[in-house]
């Protein structure tokens, strides 16, 4: 079990850069390009790698201002502080809500997804029964602490990389010596378009979610204005070079982009490349993977109630609060628990919709948060390059209200409902708008320091 913490009113910094990408990648879940290669395909017109570099460039400019953010400031609050420091306490608090929309959901989208996955696979439990198994462990393996979840993470996705591995050799073995018109024709062919790549890309980019989850670790993290943003950096350059790459043999050996059904379609290629043992085993890569995932969800949404719950904008007794012994945000961690649970009364649609429209409004909000660095400095006196903190944010946030208005309409009306109710929660926090929204004032004296502990 983790040692105690020295001090339990705040997290300890413990964490090192290679620790932060596997969490970042544990959370994106590398293999759901798998899954998802057939509805992107299609969406493309037979293209899905082109997509998935269109996705990850327009992701990368995102990256690179949470990055700059992280630096600046390096709590674990993601969003929520960025917002606050820099646009205002109230904006702040709305973007902590908005955000707490996609993290507060995205664990019981995880889990339900998982469940499905595990009843297909073992179908001698109903699915419900096996969404109760997954957030118990999961949650057991947060409680115990960052370590154990950060070892358990490791050798999860270690897992999911061997399977990768292995699906790429049985690829590329099975492409042998075909000539090399059908690998260019994999990245672009008469069929597709500029606008079947885009609305593809607008797809394959919620593969990403949870590259912005490593900001939520800042404070667990050994010096995290070195670490943070080359973590996140990293994490979206490789998670983007899996995808593509993968993507890539997938639709070498499959070329176009007709399937028998494309929500299985990454299966059937995998069938047609190694056999059915071969494809079964990509499923259960899919699982390991997704249970990594699981775990990092879980952990890095109890960090954002945390510093919500520290700062007073949550009641603090009880989000604030952390565990004495392991250091861990424990009633945060049951309360997204229990939210999983509604995942047994919930389609895979519908619990789909409440998350996405909060992580988009988010990076959004980041690349403006950039630019209103870039003014407060230039107001101050000192300057920073225009390209950097004003051109790359701007096309960030052009590409986020994009795949933002590519949501459905039940995402939509969602997210507005969500965000009515946090001004209507702000009105009352600050009894009519008439004081600033609470916060805990840390000094600069009182940021994490690198722990002596491994």
């Amino acid at each position: 079990m983790t040692s105690a913490p020295e001090n339990t009113s705040r997290l300890t910094p413990r964490l090192g850069l290679l620790s932060i990408v596997v969490f970042g990648l544990s959370y994106m879940a590398p293999a759901i390009v798998v899954s998802t290669f057939g509805v992107i395909a299609s969406t493309s017109k037979g293209v899905a790698p082109t997509a998935y570099v269109v996705a990850t460039l327009a992701m990368t400019l995102t990256a690179l201002s949470y990055g700059k953010l992280a630096r600046d400031h390096p709590a674990s609050g993601s969003v929520y502080t960025y917002a606050r420091k820099l646009l205002g306490s109230r904006i702040g608090f709305l973007a902590g809500w908005a955000l707490l929309l996609d993290y507060l959901f995205l664990p019981m989208v995880a889990w339900l997804i998982q469940a499905l996955y595990l009843h297909v696979q073992f179908p001698f439990l109903p699915t419900w029964c096996w969404l109760v198994a997954v957030i118990a462990v999961t949650t057991f393996i947060n409680a115990l602490g960052l370590l154990i979840a950060d070892r358990v993470n490791k050798v999860l996705l270690g897992l999911t990389a061997l399977g990768l591995l292995a699906l790429v050799v049985v690829c590329v073995h099975t492409i042998g010596g075909a000539p090399a018109e059908g690998g260019a024709h994999a990245l672009w062919n008469p069929a597709t378009s500029l606008g079947a790549v885009t609305a593809a890309a607008a797809i394959a980019a919620y593969s990403f979610l949870g590259f912005d989850a490593v900001s939520t670790l800042s404070e667990e993290v050994r010096d995290p204005r070195r670490n943070v943003p080359r973590g996140i950096l990293l994490t979206v350059v490789i998670g983007g070079g899996i995808f593509f790459l993968v993507s890539f043999l997938l639709q070498w050996v499959h070329p176009g982009a007709v399937f028998h059904d494309e929500s299985t379609a990454g299966y059937e290629v995998a069938l047609q490349a190694g056999g059915k043992g071969f494809a079964d085993v990509t499923n259960d890569i899919s699982l390991i993977g997704g249970f990594a995932s699981c775990v990092a969800i879980q952990a890095s949404t109890s960090r954002l109630m945390y510093v919500m719950g520290r700062d007073g904008v949550l009641p603090r007794r009880a989000f604030g609060r952390l565990h004495p012994r392991t250091g861990t945000p424990l009633f945060n961690l049951l309360v997204i628990a229990v939210v999983g649970l509604l995942g047994t009364r919930l389609s895979l649609d519908t619990a789909t919709s409440f998350i996405n429209f909060g992580a988009f409004l988010a990076f959004t909000l980041v690349n403006i948060c950039v630019i209103a660095a870039w003014r407060a400095r230039r107001r101050a006196g000192t300057t920073r390059p225009v390209l950097t903190h004003v051109a790359l944010p701007v096309l960030g946030a052009v590409a986020d209200v994009y795949l933002l208005s590519k949501l459905n309409h039940t995402a939509m009306v969602l997210g507005l409902i969500w965000l009515a109710i946090g001004v209507l929660y702000l009105v009352v926090l600050t009894r009519g708008l008439r004081r600033e929204p609470p916060e805990l004032h840390l000094e600069s004296a009182d940021l994490p320091v690198d722990a002596t502990s491994p």
